[in-house]
């Protein structure tokens, strides 16, 4: 599992960004017509390919399957309707959210690519009915999952990733810290360098 895990929500910043090293992204589309998501999908597959970079399509999961994607990311609400057959027959992998014990035992009845934890800290990014998670809850995720990889998401910083690391996280997914900065490629350089990647 790649310890940096960029998130983004337009395939152009995904265009932006993964030549500089990044080989785990996913694309995060939300509110948009189908015609584009599926374009944004299609072209996100692309450039991944080109740049050797694993995309993870978020939600559309029919989609992915049209389009000859891998890789699936999943929330709870997802996974009610995803045909998971369906998905373990064209081989492509899932990765699930959970945000408490429950959402973790369900998540890893589906023997998922990963599982991801958060908000770890407070974030901007949406309003969530939990609160922060904190690093205790990432040790305590992490005892769990075993062998299955966590992915840590919500309000990371470069600062912040030794310490989610150290409490035995094997990825940390970054949407708002690069999304934010004044400079987004030099961002995501900084948290390749800080993840080892």
């Amino acid at each position: 599992m790649e310890r940096f895990y960029l998130i983004t929500g337009h395939v152009g910043r995904l265009e932006l960004l993964v030549p500089h090293g990044v080989k785990l992204v996913q694309l995060r589309i939300k509110d948009m017509p189908e015609p584009e998501i599926r374009r944004q999908i299609a072209r996100a597959r692309d450039i991944c390919a080109v740049h050797r970079a694993q995309l993870v399509v978020n939600d559309y999961w029919q989609v992915a399957l049209d389009l000859n994607c891998s890789f699936v990311h999943l929330g709870q609400e997802d996974m009610d309707t995803a045909d998971f057959p369906a998905l373990r027959r064209a081989g492509v992998r899932i990765g699930l959210s959970t945000h408490d014990e429950a959402e973790l035992d369900r998540a890893l009845s589906f023997d998922p690519a990963y599982v991801a934890l958060g908000p770890v800290y407070p974030t901007l990014l949406k309003r969530m009915k939990w609160g922060p998670q904190g690093l205790d809850n990432v040790r305590r995720w992490k005892a769990m999952a075993g062998t299955t990889p966590l992915v840590a998401i919500g309000g990371l910083t470069p600062e912040r990733a030794p310490g989610v690391f150290a409490a035995g996280a094997d990825s940390v997914a970054v949407v708002t810290d690069i999304r934010h900065a004044p400079d987004p490629e030099a961002r995501t350089r900084e948290w390749l360098r800080v993840c080892g990647a």
